[in-house]
C-alpha cells in the first residue's frame, strides 16, 4: 500500500487545482489497481460524529424513569449487574437506542440519494411523497387487508415503491429531470396526505387514534423484533449503495456528463431510487413516518465536511445522531410524559429551514 498526498498530485496541477485538492489524500491498494480518496476534514467529521453518537447512546441508556449509573451499565455489558438492571438496559432501552440510530442512518442515506439524484437540497423522500406513500401502504394493510408487523412492513414498502413508480413515470420525459421530479413529487405527496387523512377519519375512533399516534413517528415500545428488519435492510442495501456511490456522484454532474463518462443514467437512477425507497419504507414500518431527518442530515453533513458532492458516511452518522438526540429530548423534555420523536424532528427541521432561508437571503 502506498500513500500519495496532495503534494504528489500538485506536481502536475495548477495553483487553483492545488487549492481544490488541499487535504485530499489518495491511498492506493493492490499495486495501484485500486485507489481510495480520503479527505482529512471528512475523517475528522466522521470521527467526531461517531464519538458524539456513542456519547448520546450512553446518555440515553442512563436516563429514564429509573436512572442507571454508567458503571452499572458497563457491568451489564460485561455480564454482571442485577437482573432488574439487565432487563431495563437490554430489553427496554437498548432496542430503542439501536433502532433510533439505525432509523436515522437509513433516512439520512435515503435523503442523500434523492438529493443527489434530483441535484436539489429539497429532493428528500419527505418532499417527494415517498414517506407518505409508505404510510399509505401501511394504513391499507392495517385497516383494509389486516396483518401483523411483517405484513405492515411489506405494505409500507409496496406503498413507497408504488409512489416512487408513479412519481418516476409522471416525471419521465426523455429522462427524469430533478426539478420536474420534485414538482410531481410535491403534487403526489399532497394527494397522499389527503388520502391518509380520509383513511383515518373513516375508521373507528380507537383505530384512528392508534393510526394518528403512529403517524407522528415514535420509538415507544420498540423491541428487538422492530430492530431486526431495519438492521437486515441496511445490511443488504448499504453494500449495494456503496457499489453505486461513484455512479451516484457522477450523476450529480448531470445526465449528459454521466453518460459521457460511461454511466448508464436511467438504470443507475432506478436502482438507487429503489434503494432509497426501501430504506424509507422499512423505517416507516418500524416507527411511523419521521420527517426532516432525510432532508436536513445530508445538507448539514455536506456543510460540515465541505464536500463538493454528497457525503454518504457523514450523512448516515449525522442522521443517527439527530434521530437519537431527538429521541432523548422527546423522552425527557416534559418527563414523565414522552413525546413522539417525530414532533421533535419537525421542530428541529423547522429551525434548520429557517436558518437555511436566512442564510440564503443574506447571500441574495
Amino acid at each position: 500500500m502506498t500513500k500519495v498526498d496532495s503534494s504528489d498530485t500538485a506536481v502536475r496541477a495548477t495553483p487553483q487545482t492545488l487549492a481544490a485538492v488541499k487535504g485530499l489524500h489518495v491511498v492506493r491498494l493492490a499495486g495501484g489497481r485500486l485507489s481510495i480518496r480520503i479527505r482529512t476534514r471528512t475523517v475528522w467529521v466522521v470521527g467526531a460524529l461517531t464519538v458524539f453518537t456513542l456519547a448520546l447512546a450512553v446518555l440515553a441508556v442512563t436516563l429514564g424513569e429509573f436512572p442507571i449509573a454508567p458503571g452499572d451499565v458497563f457491568a451489564v455489558f460485561t455480564g454482571h449487574g442485577s437482573a432488574s438492571i439487565q432487563r431495563i438496559v437490554l430489553e427496554w432501552r437498548a432496542p430503542r437506542i439501536v433502532l433510533a440510530i439505525l432509523a436515522g442512518a437509513a433516512l439520512a442515506l435515503s435523503g442523500a440519494i434523492f438529493q443527489s439524484l434530483t441535484r436539489n437540497p429539497l429532493g428528500s423522500p419527505d418532499i417527494l411523497g415517498f414517506s407518505h406513500g409508505a404510510y399509505t401502504g401501511a394504513l391499507i394493510v392495517m385497516f383494509v387487508i389486516g396483518g401483523n408487523y411483517v405484513a405492515t412492513s411489506i405494505g409500507a414498502f409496496v406503498g413507497g415503491v408504488a409512489t416512487a413508480a408513479v412519481v418516476y413515470f409522471l416525471s419521465f420525459r426523455n429522462g427524469v429531470q430533478g426539478f420536474r421530479l420534485i414538482v410531481i413529487g410535491i403534487a403526489v405527496s399532497a394527494f397522499l396526505v389527503a388520502l391518509n387523512g380520509w383513511f383515518i377519519i373513516s375508521v373507528d375512533v380507537n383505530s384512528a387514534i392508534s393510526a394518528a399516534t403512529w403517524a407522528t413517528g415514535s420509538f415507544d415500545l420498540s423491541t428487538w423484533n422492530d430492530v431486526l428488519p431495519v438492521l437486515g435492510t441496511i445490511v443488504v442495501l448499504v453494500p449495494v449503495l456503496a457499489m453505486y456511490s461513484q455512479r451516484l456522484h457522477t450523476l450529480e454532474l448531470g445526465d449528459d456528463a454521466a453518460i459521457g463518462l460511461g454511466v448508464r443514467a436511467e438504470p443507475t437512477r432506478l436502482v438507487l431510487l429503489l434503494v432509497g425507497v426501501a430504506l424509507v419504507a422499512v423505517v416507516t414500518a418500524a416507527a411511523g413516518p419521521i420527517s426532516f431527518v432525510a432532508l436536513a442530515a445530508p445538507q448539514i453533513a455536506r456543510r460540515l465536511t465541505r464536500s463538493p458532492g454528497t457525503a454518504l458516511l457523514p450523512s448516515a452518522l449525522l442522521g443517527a445522531a439527530l434521530m437519537l438526540g431527538s429521541d432523548v429530548i422527546a423522552q425527557r423534555v416534559i418527563a414523565p410524559t414522552q413525546l413522539p420523536v417525530g414532533i421533535i424532528t419537525v421542530i428541529i427541521g423547522g429551525i434548520y429551514l429557517i436558518a437555511l432561508l436566512a442564510a440564503q437571503s443574506r447571500k441574495a
